[in-house]
């Protein structure tokens, strides 16, 4: 179940069963910590880390600032890897930079603002091979870059005026422990399957699915979309009755338009496309993991956590339906199914 118990967490959030971004299963809760907050991070932020804040933005705020620390030297200032820090005041921001020798280096400037005075809010930091992926409420908000090494990270700083209501982890041990279960899909493409986290899957990406679909199935898609992508700039998921060949569930998601199109390709014909979607949820650059959940009645899709779509059936046969492919402007990191 990946909806949360808590008030700030936003309402889109999945309601059906499916094992993804851990976001409430945290561990080392802190709560209501008194700002400024200066603590230790108790494990090493390899990638695949979440940090989940939840807090409050008072009516009064200029600005406030998560700082991901070198320690918690203040003179000498510690390095600060990965400074977030959100501002009212004039242009409404977030300046992102990092903080090397007491020296602030090129700020990165984010203009479309999540946060709003007197509103509560999520901010979900996760921490990637190269860089830090951030979004708030549910919505991807930016990327930043590694400058320094997250190694190094062991102290976590809270500034500002803001309102915390709880800090939280999800390590990536945790993921790792997710992952280690089976891969039910048999790859079709000649591609060996690649172990968590080593490398990518080649594109176009086709494997049979060792148990057909039917309701209570999930399939989840791992991935990163191209930062600079070409041509279209966009990427499809589809399952397919691979007897009739029939498309039973298109996912063609288009960076250029940010148009979500759901279709199926029956009879040697495409149907009626679905466009209708409340908040696109890809970005160039982006890592996401897709969770296709199949319900009596329907398709439900998330997106990191949140939930995206439905798409009521339209091919029956839902047994028929045992593979998978996965081709366009991405990178595979992962796919399983239960």
């Amino acid at each position: 179940n990946l909806s949360s118990h808590t008030e700030e967490r936003p309402q889109s959030t999945l309601k059906w069963k499916g094992k993804m971004l851990s976001l409430n299963n945290l561990q080392n809760v802190i709560y209501n910590p008194i700002i400024p907050y200066v603590g230790t991070i108790p494990e090493q932020l390899e990638p695949g880390t979440l940090i989940v804040i939840r807090g409050h933005v008072p009516g009064d705020s200029d600005r406030f600032q998560v700082d991901l620390q070198c320690g918690s030297s203040v003179n000498p200032r510690a390095d600060v890897v990965f400074h977030f820090n959100p501002r009212f005041k004039r242009t409404n921001c977030i300046v992102c930079n990092t903080l090397k020798n007491e020296k602030w280096g090129r700020e990165e400037i984010t203009y479309d603002m999540p946060f709003r005075k007197e509103k509560s809010f999520e901010i979900v930091m996760m921490v990637l091979k190269d860089k830090f992926q951030v979004a708030v409420n549910g919505k991807h908000t930016l990327l930043y870059a590694h400058r320094i090494s997250p190694k190094k990270i062991d102290t976590l700083g809270i500034y500002g005026k803001v309102s915390i209501h709880s800090v939280g982890f999800s390590f990536s041990s945790d993921l790792r422990s997710a992952q280690a279960s089976t891969l039910e899909v048999a790859v079709l493409n000649g591609e060996d399957v690649p172990s968590a986290g080593m490398s990518q899957f080649t594109l176009p990406f086709v494997a049979r699915l060792n148990s057909p679909m039917g309701p209570g199935r999930t399939v989840v898609i791992k991935g990163e979309v191209n930062a600079k992508a070409k041509g279209l700039k966009s990427f499809n998921v589809d399952l397919i009755s691979g007897k009739s060949k029939d498309i039973a569930l298109h996912l063609n998601p288009r960076l250029n338009s940010k148009a979500f199109i759901r279709n199926s390709f029956l009879q040697e014909s495409w149907g009626e496309e679905e466009r209708n979607i409340t908040c696109f949820p890809f970005s160039p650059g982006m890592y996401f993991e897709m969770i296709i959940y199949c319900d009596v009645k329907e398709f439900k899709v998330a997106v990191n956590g949140v939930h995206s779509l439905e798409y009521k059936h339209r091919f029956k046969e839902l047994p028929s339906i045992d593979t998978l492919e996965v081709d366009g402007d991405i990178q595979l990191l992962e796919v399983r199914s239960w």
